[in-house]
């Protein structure tokens, strides 16, 4: 095993943001690095280690297991973490000038809003207690379906948790519905097999959900750069080894490498030639855009700023050699 320290522990966020941490080096080299416990979230990270990317770039990556974007924001205003990684729910805090998007990662399908069995669909959720955790795609996902149903989140009782609660309150019928994700509704159907899936990304055909990494606002561009290159290279060997990026992703987990694959059918991966040319294009920009109109809608931001303040698309295509 490379020089890589792994905090998988799940915590609270108290007891996260409270850890003690090493500081970045003197020479720059050691990078702190948050992340999900899920195939998007992790399997660049187990790739870098695994194909010697890091050292290429000199540098040694300390990484830490968050339960959700929002919690790796907090991180990184707070100076314990370098980079991170956010699903689409949490492009607002990019947005709102807390982090910077360094690169884009996928295009994510993996959220849903459940019901317990017997509840058919988003209408019957009125005056339910319905669980999310706030600032995350389960919340996306959930204020998307209220939208389409022709509802608003006053029409519930949306009940602010963590992912790992949402679990066990939903687990126990102490919820009657959820905006959550997979793999984290496959815990659930072992214990609630006959839950109802009442909405999905995958209905908003015409919209587009990337996940991003994401930096620190006082992160130097150098060290920036150094990060963006082992991304790419490790994304091309993903783009390239599907099957074993699933392996050493599961690995990382220590999950079963089947449920790993289950989240990885949800997810859209591109090259990063693909990325540097829909970075030039716009379509990255596009996608932020839209992002940033749901959000306004939603009240989480007032206006939509232009995605070149928040992503660095810049060093990203400047990154990129062959």
């Amino acid at each position: 095993m490379r020089s890589l320290r792994r905090a998988l522990t799940a915590a609270t966020a108290v007891s996260l943001l409270a850890l003690s941490v090493t500081a970045c080096s003197d020479d720059g080299s050691t990078v702190r690095f948050g992340y999900i416990s899920d195939y998007n979230g992790a399997s660049l990270l187990a790739i870098a280690e695994n194909q010697g990317l890091w050292e290429k770039q000199g540098l040694t990556p300390e990484i830490k297991v968050f339960t959700n974007g929002p919690l790796q924001i907090q991180a990184l205003g707070a100076g314990d973490l370098d980079f991170g990684y956010i699903g689409p729910g949490a492009m607002w805090l990019p947005a709102t000038g807390k982090a910077k998007v360094v690169a884009i990662n996928t295009l994510a399908y993996a959220d849903r809003v459940i019901g317990r069995p017997g509840i058919k669909s988003i209408a019957d959720l009125k005056g339910k207690k319905v669980g999310v955790p706030e600032g995350t795609s389960g919340e996306m996902v959930l204020n998307l379906a209220l939208q389409k149903a022709g509802m608003s989140p006053a029409d519930i009782e949306k009940v602010p948790m963590d992912p790992a609660t949402v679990v066990s309150a939903f687990v126990a019928g102490q919820i009657d519905g959820a905006g959550i994700w997979y793999p984290l509704i496959d815990n659930i159907k072992q214990k609630v097999p006959d839950l109802t899936e009442l909405a999905s990304t995958k209905e908003w055909p015409d919209n587009s959900f990337p996940t991003a990494f994401v930096g620190g606002t006082k992160v130097s561009d150098e060290l920036t750069d150094k990060v963006i290159k082992v991304l790419q290279e490790a994304n091309d060997w993903r783009a390239a080894h599907h099957e074993e990026s699933i392996t050493e992703a599961a690995s990382l987990l220590k999950l079963d490498a089947a449920k790993v694959k289950a989240d990885a059918a949800n997810v859209t991966v591109m090259t990063t030639q693909d990325l540097v040319n829909k970075t030039k294009d716009g379509t990255v920009a596009k996608w932020l855009n839209s992002l940033g109109d749901f959000f306004v809608s939603t009240g989480k931001l007032k206006t939509r700023p232009e995605p070149a303040t928040y992503y660095t698309g810049d060093l990203y295509t400047k990154a990129f050699t062959k």
